[in-house]
């Protein structure tokens, strides 16, 4: 089946994304939407980052209406516990150290926005660390890549080295559930294209 060419854009800065989704075969542009993450306190993980992925969705489907636009958010979640990205060197620490030993979930929220449907849906997958040893701990929080990511790990990089089980979908704790979200991708007329 040959695939359909429509216009689609994922709405984040997320280098992980875009090259999840350019490894899918799905072309798009990046146009990163304006919304300020932060949860209000009250909602459940879920409700949080299905939330989020509809607002950066709909942030820029506004100025693109004949496009499909991908709003996505993650967060790793500890105990019900949200940790997003970390502020700081001492943040990052906090988080890796509760992480250690333990089992975490990972949620994503995926939100497509086209001009004849809309979809919603979450993603979980449980990461179980070993118990991190402290050279390690010290070592990676020496690296930049703790910074910019929920639960201050990357599991495509260095922090991999934590994990000692997975359980679900591994591109999630990347950022992108990509196999469900090309599912839906095709709902809305839009195929992947296989090299």
């Amino acid at each position: 089946m040959k695939p359909t060419q429509k216009r689609v854009i994922l709405a984040s800065m997320s280098p992980r994304r875009t090259e999840l989704l350019s490894q899918a075969g799905i072309s798009h542009e990046v146009i990163p939407s304006n919304v300020i993450e932060g949860t209000n306190g009250r909602e459940h993980p879920e409700e949080y980052v299905g939330r989020l992925a509809r607002e950066k969705a709909m942030d820029v489907a506004r100025d693109n209406r004949d496009a499909i636009v991908i709003g996505s958010d993650t967060v790793v979640v500890l105990d019900g516990t949200i940790l997003e990205k970390p502020k700081d060197r001492d943040d990052a620490r906090d988080m890796l150290q509760r992480l250690s030993g333990a089992t975490h979930e990972v949620l994503t929220g995926v939100s497509i926005i086209g001009p004849e449907r809309q979809d919603l849906f979450v993603t979980t997958t449980h990461v179980t660390f070993i118990d991190i040893p402290d050279a390690w701990l010290d070592g990676y929080l020496d690296s930049t890549e703790p910074y910019d990511k929920a639960g201050a790990y990357g599991i495509q990089g260095s922090g991999g080295l934590f994990v000692e089980r997975l359980e679900g979908d591994f591109y999630n704790v990347v950022g992108l559930p990509i196999r469900p979200l090309v599912e839906t991708l095709e709902r809305h007329g839009v195929s992947p294209r296989f090299l």
